[in-house]
């Protein structure tokens, strides 16, 4: 059975930082961070495809986030800097993609494991 273990989470300032950690127990080669805001579906927000080290982001974090995994693969990272009020969310990780499209990253069917989440709560 695939486990997968988000952290990370908390409550930050506007402006802040935090890093979200995943941890993950079989070394599948799509990788995901989604978020999902009370009464909204899940928002792809940063993917990373070891086969080839490519890495995607949704628009609205791009330049603020980063996605990465340590070197054993054994656990993904979220850098989130310049949070704003928008970023807060259930954030989860996603691993497994049934078929790897970079045009498709960001969709949730995509993916079949999930951790349970961890919360980010910024405030303004």
């Amino acid at each position: 059975q695939v486990h997968l273990m988000e952290s990370g989470g908390g409550s930050v300032q506007a402006g802040g930082s935090l890093r979200l950690s995943c941890d993950i127990s079989d070394p599948y080669a799509c990788r995901a961070w989604f978020r999902q805001i009370a009464g909204n579906e899940r928002e792809g927000v940063a993917a990373i495809y070891t086969v080839s080290g490519n890495t995607y982001y949704a628009e609205s974090v791009k330049g603020r986030f980063t996605i990465s995994q340590d070197n054993a693969n054994k656990t993904i990272f979220l850098q989130m800097n310049s949070l704003t009020s928008e970023d807060t969310g259930m954030y989860f990780c996603a691993l497994g993609c049934r078929e790897w499209s970079p045009y498709t990253w960001y969709q949730a069917t995509r993916y079949k494991y999930w951790g349970q989440g961890t919360q980010v709560t910024v405030s303004s």
